[in-house]
């Protein structure tokens, strides 16, 4: 079983910045992962975000983001990170991490993002 395990939420300032991370509770991220991280705001639908291949590091993001958020991973660190800059009142969501393993998806428990205006 691969549990995604996203850790980092917590209230911000609007124009703050915050990095959100990601890992495989009880286990790693190993080379054919496809990491993507998600977002729900209430009464809106999921919507992603942007992915990362764990083997390659090769990212595409969501055309709304228009550069203010970054995937990265570390292989080190077994980890991917969401980091967001400039966080607005558009953005209070809960923030998932989603792992696409061969053909299974495992979606975390989601961390929550609010934004204080």
């Amino acid at each position: 079983q691969v549990q995604p395990a996203e850790s980092g939420g917590g209230v911000v300032q609007a124009g703050d910045s915050l990095t959100l991370s990601c890992s495989v509770s009880g286990g790693i991220f190993v080379g054919d992962d496809m990491v993507a991280w998600y977002r729900q705001a209430p009464g809106k639908e999921r919507e992603v975000i942007g992915t990362i291949t764990w083997a390659a590091g090769s990212r595409h993001y969501a055309d709304y983001m228009r550069g203010r958020f970054t995937i990265y991973r570390n292989y080190h660190e077994n980890r991917a990170w969401l980091h967001m800059n400039g966080l607005n009142p558009e953005d209070p969501a809960i923030y998932y991490c989603h792992i696409q393993r061969v053909s299974v998806v495992y979606w975390g428990q989601g961390t929550q993002v609010p934004v204080s205006s």
